[in-house]
């Protein structure tokens, strides 16, 4: 038997093979945009909506693929109790015009089988109602099935696709880089510490696992540059964790990090034209290849203006550290569009970031790129490569048994070198407009809050 899943292709393939052959299945997306009509055609997802008439049944079926569901039109002998809103289905006919502008075709069934029924008087989720993301939150097992949730999936999947492409066609060796680590590359103090739920580790004679203390990864900058003493351009993408006793609209316990290092460069805006590319680059094509989906978002939460235009401005800032307040100030003052701050008092900023030498300021070789209605979205700076530098900074800190392996990269082949990190979610935040951080994260960790 015949099992074709080539979608279209797979469709015109088969065309000439016996009727007896099974029914080629095509997604939504598929189905929608085909060229012409088809016999023999089978679509399976979930009923978003049910219109029974008396001489026709309406359904409208979608099943992740695109945002516009698939019209199903049939004969209403084929409507049965379990035929409802949110219920399973496959549905299998022909393949027609549709007679409606607003879509291509339409499928008009000869057999509808319900796979797995819905109880809609429980379900939380409503008909052709529009439910607030605060409120789909709370079902984290079922929000994927919310229209703006399925629309932030896709857009979060080509916008990942988008990146890894941009690192990759540029040159760059993507690294996975670990989870468990036994460095606080931020020094920040906020990390959750790895223990085994083992009764034993409460003793006197308390031991790790490790043999040293351990915790999630706040950032993969460190294990980067230790490969950009082997490859000169490299990437990480991946999650990372911060123990913010935080519930505000920015932060989140769990997020993604894209992060990049480069070898062989001493210039700060080297690094700013690889934060401005990749932004670029990766907004044009999550706009090219999901333009419903950002246009739902953009109907109904930020302005479409804005949001792609990186500007070439940059501010030189010097003083305390910058809060958020400080950053949208910043943004506001440039005329709202993204802005690079750059050259961060020393004593702020964290023993890895190179010294400027640059008198009483004395400031470190950073970057923050701040965007509107965020604030930092990407932050990075030129990594201190002199050995008698770093060494005397480190035994300021007290830190120079614990990052002896760091020194010693200095000391083997050591590379004038830089890169940064951005953060994903608050990427999707910004190109989409979406306030809350937590809405734009598939399952979001944050203190208080660990659902499913």
């Amino acid at each position: 038997m015949l099992r074709a899943r080539g979608g279209w292709r797979a469709l015109r393939r088969c065309a000439s093979l016996p009727r007896a052959r099974r029914a080629v299945r095509l997604r939504v997306r598929e189905a929608l945009g085909a060229p012409e009509p088809a016999d023999e055609v089978q679509v399976q997802g979930w009923v978003r909506s049910v219109r029974s008439q008396k001489e026709v049944l309406f359904l409208h079926i979608n099943d992740g693929s695109s945002l516009e569901n698939l019209q199903v039109v049939a004969d209403p002998s084929l409507e049965n109790r379990d035929l409802t809103f949110g219920s399973a289905v496959e549905v299998q006919g022909k393949l027609v015009k549709s007679p409606h502008k607003m879509q291509n075709m339409e499928l008009k069934a000869e057999t509808i089988r319900v796979v797995g029924p819905c109880d809609i008087w429980s379900f939380p989720l409503k008909m052709k109602k529009r439910h607030p993301l605060e409120y789909v939150r709370q079902f984290p097992h079922l929000r994927c099935r919310n229209n703006t949730l399925g629309s932030l999936l896709r857009i979060r999947s080509e916008a990942t696709a988008a990146i890894h492409s941009f690192f990759q066609d540029n040159g760059y060796v993507h690294i996975h880089t670990p989870i468990i680590t036994s460095n606080d590359c931020e020094g920040a103090g906020d990390l959750f510490q790895i223990e085994t739920s083992n009764k034993a580790r409460e003793s006197a004679e308390k031991t790790h696992f490790f043999n040293v203390p351990a915790f999630l990864t706040v950032s993969g900058q460190l294990h980067l540059e230790v490969m950009s003493g082997a490859f000169t351009h490299v990437f990480t993408f991946g999650p990372t964790f911060r123990a913010e006793n935080s519930q505000s609209r920015r932060h989140l316990a769990e997020f993604y990090m894209v992060e990049a290092e480069l070898s062989f460069t001493e210039s700060l805006q080297d690094i700013m034209q690889v934060m401005e590319d990749l932004f670029k680059t990766a907004t044009s094509t999550v706009l090219s290849k999901c333009p419903r989906d950002v246009e739902l978002f953009h109907k109904y939460m930020a302005p479409a203006q804005k949001v792609i235009n990186v500007t070439e401005k940059s501010c030189n800032c010097w003083g305390c550290d910058l809060q958020t307040e400080h950053e949208k100030y910043l943004v506001k003052h440039c005329g709202e569009v993204p802005v690079f701050v750059i050259n961060y008092p020393y004593d702020l900023k964290p023993f890895y970031m190179r010294d400027n030498e640059d008198g009483p300021q004395h400031t470190v070789a950073a970057v923050d790129l701040l965007v509107p209605g965020i604030g930092e979205l990407c932050g990075g700076s030129l990594r201190e490569e002199r050995l008698p530098f770093l060494k005397s900074r480190l035994q300021r800190l007290g830190l120079a048994d614990a990052y002896q392996w760091y020194l010693d990269l200095r000391k083997f082949g050591s590379v004038p070198h830089g890169g940064f990190g951005m953060g994903f979610e608050r990427y999707l935040q910004y190109i989409l407009g979406v306030d809350n951080i937590k809405d734009v994260i598939p399952f979001p960790r944050f203190s208080h809050s660990c659902l499913l």
